[in-house]
């Protein structure tokens, strides 16, 4: 991690008076006002939380009981058909109920968003991570090298400040197979590695805890998940081993290139500006700003993904606005969209996922192909 991050050194412009946020937290205040209604959660955020939950523990029931052997009787695919809509469980949950829960908008009560955002535990991740990773370091320094971690990925070049090498040439190639593998790295060794690097970087003290306390829950998490879903499977499903295993792997293979295909459209597309701070480690807008300028959203008008996937094909929405529960994103994206058009903001939005989908893999292709590509983006290469 970058000494940037541990000193805070990277300062944003202010947003000055009568601001593109004041006016949009106005508005936006005033729509909930207006309608008297809450920026929590409601009745079909709840109802949404029992489904998204059950599509992984109601599968599991079944694999860790003698239901499954009866499945796999029937047909093999049936029983991996389990374990695939575990995979899909575990998108649901981490886009919709974990996501809100650890941002602290699915609830006003903080024990209730402690506890769902526990969930995460439950489906191999680790809360404290993920709320360093995600709620400080890519909401704060969205796109920006050395300190938005969802632009560090590895072999991947997915930013132009990130060194040029001959085999990015093929990333737009490889990058969807790494997307694959992304769930396995992060269930088994990532989450050790990030630990590691918080400390390094004093990231850990702000969540009151130290490297030695971490350590210990960290392990004692992942010990608990590959008990629960691996060795509990294999003593009372009536399922050979490898059969167990193989389905473990099937499971966090569709969650990961799920989860990349959702997450990297929003931020890795040409739209997206990538800027370098300057030599005194200032950002030329302010940071709602910035946050315009390198994020997008896509299928606002298909109603199944915005149910499936919270509120993150929304998200210029919950980048300005995290602590408002992501059931409410589909009005609001309509003040963000107004305002923005007023202080003359562009506002990128695809229409439909294929299409930023679309838009990431020509981008991973651009950042392979051109090494000189400039933060802006030259649209010409």
């Amino acid at each position: 991690m970058s000494e940037i991050v541990r000193k805070n050194l990277v300062k944003f412009a202010p947003k000055g008076k009568d601001s593109f946020y004041d006016v949009l937290k106005i508005r936006v205040n005033d729509y909930f006002k207006t309608n008297k209604i809450t920026p929590y959660s409601n009745t079909k955020m709840h109802i949404k939380t029992i489904i998204m939950l059950s599509l992984y523990f109601v599968p599991y029931i079944i694999i860790v009981t003698h239901t499954a052997s009866s499945f796999f009787a029937l047909s093999p695919v049936l029983y991996y058909l389990l374990w695939v809509v575990m995979g899909f469980g575990i998108v649901g949950i981490g886009t919709s109920i974990m996501h809100d829960s650890n941002h602290g908008s699915y609830s006003k009560n903080r024990t209730v968003n402690r506890l769902l955002g526990y969930v995460l535990n439950l489906i191999g991740g680790y809360s404290l991570n993920w709320k360093i990773q995600h709620n400080v370091l890519h909401h704060t320094y969205t796109n920006l090298d050395g300190l938005d971690e969802d632009i560090d990925a590895g072999p991947l070049r997915m930013t132009p400040d990130k060194p040029w090498k001959k085999y990015h040439r093929f990333q737009h190639i490889y990058a969807w197979f790494l997307y694959c593998l992304m769930n396995l790295y992060w269930i088994t060794a990532k989450d050790y590695v990030l630990l590691f690097r918080y400390h390094k970087s004093d990231l850990l003290q702000n969540q009151k805890t130290n490297l030695r306390k971490a350590l210990i829950h960290l392990t004692f998490l992942k010990a608990l998940y590959f008990t629960t879903t691996l060795i509990v499977p294999i003593l009372f499903s009536g399922i050979v081993w490898y059969h167990v295993l193989l389905g473990l792997i099937i499971m966090h293979v569709i969650a990961g290139f799920s989860l990349a295909a959702i997450f990297q459209p929003a931020h890795v597309v040409e739209s997206s500006e990538f800027p370098h701070p300057s030599d005194t480690r200032r950002i030329q807008n302010n940071w709602a700003v910035h946050q315009i300028l390198n994020t997008a959203d896509f299928a606002p008008n298909n109603k199944l993904i915005c149910w499936y996937i919270g509120g993150l094909n929304f998200q210029i929405e919950h980048h300005l606005f995290p602590h408002i529960c992501h059931i409410h994103y589909p009005e609001i994206a309509k003040i963000v969209q107004q305002v923005a058009k007023e202080y003359n903001l562009p506002y990128t939005v695809f229409p439909t996922f294929r299409s930023a989908v679309k838009a990431h893999g020509k981008m991973l292709w651009l950042l392979g192909n051109n090494e000189n590509l400039p933060g802006h983006l030259n649209k010409t290469a």
